[in-house]
């Protein structure tokens, strides 16, 4: 009885405040002469901060067309903006701004739903060893990454030197699919002297400073375990998947509609997408190393650390994780 009450209470307060929402949005039009939409428009600057409000203002409508103009498709944007002026009363020539505004508006939400549908298309498609253009990637990734080093035979254990489990890479795709290698490829082709620093950093483990302690004062395998423990070795091809998982929870869940609102001055693409992955390797990377694991069995810690911090950063409408990313050029003398 009680669960019951709570829900109705729930229900109530509910109608209650949409019903006030929508009169205080009443009282607000007729002694402004604007409706919400324009005064988000007038009264926001360009980014993330006006286009999620104008998402959350056509999403909460109580018109359908307006409700529906967020999923249109982009070759309908223009008509859109014409039946939402119409719909509002507002004159195009007195309003000429308003419409470029909603315009550009339009063009990042429709994009943001397109790149997920585009995003998890490639993440449905698995690895094929039979197909050629699968192939080709695949050893673009290895001459980006090990430019002076041939592969031996397409199945081989020179694989593990670049991160991969086995001697097949194809294995390690099965989680993220072809978006996995999509991402380092992308990251191995244009930013090819970090992804291989990184990746040399992957691999050769740096030894923590031994403690001041006299080595009497600790059992042999205690001193053995403190002279020897790793600090940054990790494999890069599967780190690289994980962080691409990262990514697309990140994007699916709308978390990145700050980054993408603020960067993309119209419909983000799968190259933003792609050097957001690109950022995030880089930053994963200085994370780990601040973090200073004891070994690879912390990753999921670490990583479940390093994206709280990027929840938060992305709760600022004024975030923009790499808005002229150039990994090279901070990453380079570390």
């Amino acid at each position: 009885m009680k669960h019951f009450l709570r829900m109705f209470v729930q229900v109530c307060l509910y109608f209650y405040c949409k019903c006030l929402w929508r009169c205080l949005k009443f009282v607000v039009r007729k002694l402004t002469g604007q409706c919400e939409l324009q005064r988000i428009c007038y009264n926001t600057k360009p980014g993330a901060a006006r286009t999620m409000k104008i998402e959350a203002s056509l999403k909460g409508s109580k018109s359908k067309r307006l409700q529906t103009s967020v999923s249109v498709h982009p070759d309908a944007i223009e008509k859109t903006i014409d039946d939402i002026m119409e719909l509002k009363r507002i004159n195009p020539d007195i309003n000429p701004q308003l419409g470029v505004s909603l315009q550009a508006c339009l063009l990042q939400i429709v994009g943001y739903r397109n790149l997920i549908a585009e995003v998890e298309k490639l993440r449905r498609e698995m690895y094929d060893s039979e197909n050629p253009q699968h192939e080709e990637m695949l050893l673009k990734l290895w001459k980006c990454l090990k430019p002076n080093s041939p592969l031996k035979a397409r199945i081989s254990k020179q694989w593990c030197e670049i991160g991969f489990q086995g001697d097949d890479p194809k294995t390690d795709f099965r989680g993220m699919g072809l978006l996995g290698l999509y991402n380092l490829v992308y990251f191995a082709e244009w930013d090819t002297e970090i992804a291989q620093q990184v990746l040399s950093d992957s691999l050769q483990p740096k030894y923590r400073e031994v403690t001041k302690k006299a080595p009497s004062q600790f059992s042999k395998a205690e001193w053995e375990k403190k002279k020897l423990d790793k600090a940054i070795g990790y494999s890069f091809a599967i780190v690289g998947i994980n962080i691409t998982d990262l990514a697309y929870n990140l994007l699916v869940s709308g978390a990145l509609k700050t980054h993408f609102y603020n960067v993309a001055p119209e419909a983000p693409t799968l190259t933003h997408f792609q050097q957001t992955f690109c950022y995030l390797m880089h930053e994963f990377h200085k994370f780990w190393i601040e973090e200073d694991p004891l070994d690879i069995m912390e990753f999921n810690r670490v990583r479940e650390k390093f994206h709280k911090r990027l929840l938060k950063q992305l709760q600022n409408p004024e975030m923009a994780l790499c808005p002229h990313f150039a990994a090279s050029e901070s990453l380079i003398n570390m």
